[in-house]
This record gives C-alpha cells, structure tokens and sequence, in this order.
C-alpha cells in the first residue's frame, strides 16, 4: 500500500454515501474495475439492498456511520488510507433544505469538510464530489456550461456552492485534486420512488406500473436534462480513478431537454392504459427549464451520456439491475 501511495496508481477508494441511489451503482462500477473500496453510509435513505451484489466482493467492506461524525471519520480514512475519496453523502431534498438550513448545511457542508480534511490527512490523491445543476439557479442563458455565473436559488444549491468552494482549494494547499461535478436530473434503477429525495422519473414510473394518474405540477412543457445513473457512475469512477484527468468543475449532463409530457409519452409506450395526469399550480421555487453543456466534460474526463432516454426509460422497469 505504501508503494501505491507514491506512484499514480489509485487502488483504494472510499465512498460516502455508498448505500445510496448513485452511490451503490459507484461501488459496483469500482469493483467491476478491481479497486478495493469501502462504503460509509448512515442508511438514513440508502438501503443495503442496494448494495446486495457488493457485498459479495471480498474487496468490498461497509460501514455504517454518519460523516459529521468527525473523530469516526477520521479514524475510518486513516484505517482504510484511500487513494481516492468519493463523496456523494448529502441530504439531497430541496424541501427539507429549505425547511430546516441548519441541517442542510451540517450535512451538506460540514459533512464535506470533515471528510476532506480526513482524506488529505491520509494523503488521498484525488476526491471527487457529487455537486448539482442547483448552482446555477434560474439562469436563462441555455444550455448551462460551467462558465456560467451562479446564483442558486434555494438553501441546497447554496450548500453545494460552498462545499465547491471549500473543496477546490485543496489542490494548492493540500496537493489533493478535487472534482467537483455537477449532476443534472440522474434517474435510473434504485431511486426510491416514496422517498422525499426522489426524482420525476422514478416517481412518474411507480405511478404508472399502479396504474394511478401522474400529478404534473405546471403545464407539463417544462424541461429536464435527464441522465442515466449508469452513465453518471461510470463518469464518478473515471474521475476518481484516473490519476492523469485534471480537476475542477464539469456538468454531468445529456446536453437534451425533454419535456415532462414527453416523459409521459414514453412511460406511456411501456405501461399501456395509464390514467389520464392531473395538472396542479406550479410549485414555487421549481425550474421552468434546466439543460446542461456537456462539452467541457466529453473533452476532457471523456464523459458521454451513452444511454439513450428512452433506453434508460425501459432499464428503470427492472429496478434491481
């Protein structure tokens, strides 16, 4: 191990949040590598179901902790001592943000700044960070490349600005490369449908295999720049395995706007006879049009979003795949 910490090899990784939606299809897509990784995970929203085909791996171990959890955490990293931290641990609903700041920020960003100063105490080469399109606010200049100016909107995009911020630094001061990538709308198999932190798809998708009704909140022409969650996690590994890629900020998107009544279409071309949506008022706060520019991230990390929508539509019927 020592050996490893002084060439560019990146054997070892760490993952926060490995229970979770993205972060189990991360642990599979390392394993399938042949790294050796260990999970940390409250399973305050993950599942160890998720994490089923994991848990078979020899070179797979998981820990239950929670990382504002600083001494716990420190002493996980300096037993582990990764090559790479990837940090996907956050609280991710945007309503429960706003309704409680306080917690938003103490998971949000004093959860990444302790498993930051963990990782650079064990000399950790890279960490990656599992930031959001919620920086860019209710920008109208279309499609959001990672010039753009910020200006988040709600408590949640704020805290991942700021971990940004903190994270970026680290490079200089703690010769740590910190990737910072911002997810757009990530769907796919293992997104919990009853859960607050849910997305469209998943929730639109368990409407229709019941057979209830979708409730579309607006007209339906709004729009969202989907992404399959295998194409996410396979973007997440490269970045954190590939000692050569450079640093700094990249949009995880499909550079696509698809409309909510478009999404409908396609659930509708799988479950036959589905009910009629109901339309309500706009909620307040909720982007009208969000679409990503890919580019930075295709040229540099090699990212493209391989999976067409209407593949990535017919995945999430088999949710344990």
């Amino acid at each position: 191990m020592e050996d490893q910490k002084n060439t560019g090899e990146i054997s070892r990784v760490m993952v926060t949040g490995a229970a979770g939606f993205i972060g189990s299809h991360t642990c599979d897509a390392l394993l399938q590598k042949g790294k050796t990784v260990t999970g940390i995970d409250n399973l305050s929203t993950g599942s160890l179901d998720n994490l089923a085909d994991a848990l078979r791996h020899d070179t797979f171990s998981f820990h239950q902790a929670d990382i504002c959890e600083t001494s716990l955490i420190a002493k996980l990293f300096n037993d582990f001592q990764p090559d790479a931290v990837i940090h996907l641990a956050a609280l991710v609903s945007v309503p429960i943000a706003e309704e409680n700041p306080d917690e938003n920020d103490r998971i949000n960003v004093l959860g990444t700044k302790t498993v930051a100063q963990a990782a650079s105490t064990c000399a950790t080469k890279r960490i990656v960070f599992a930031s959001s399109a919620a920086v860019y606010g209710n920008s109208e200049h279309l499609p959001l490349s990672e010039a753009e100016p910020t200006n988040p909107i709600n408590q949640y995009g704020k805290a991942k600005l700021e971990s940004e911020s903190l994270l970026l630094p680290y490079e200089k001061s703690h010769a740590m490369i910190p990737t910072c990538l911002r997810f757009f709308n990530v769907y796919g198999p293992r997104q919990d449908p009853d859960s607050p932190y849910s997305g469209v798809i998943s929730i639109f998708s368990r409407a229709c295999i019941q057979g209830e009704p979708v409730t579309v909140f607006g007209d339906g022409h709004q729009t969202r720049d989907f992404v399959f969650v295998k194409d996410i996690a396979h973007a997440v590994v490269a970045s954190a395995t590939n000692p050569i890629l450079p640093g700094g900020i990249y949009n995880l998107c499909s550079g696509t706007g698809i409309t909510l009544l478009e999404l409908l279409d396609a659930l509708a071309s799988i479950h036959h006879d589905i009910p009629a949506p109901l339309f309500k008022e706009k909620r307040e706060g909720d982007l009208r049009h969000s679409l990503g520019d890919p580019s930075r991230a295709r040229e540099i990390l090699g990212f493209t979003a391989t999976t067409s929508f209407a593949e990535g539509i017919r995945k999430l019927q088999t949710p344990n795949q």
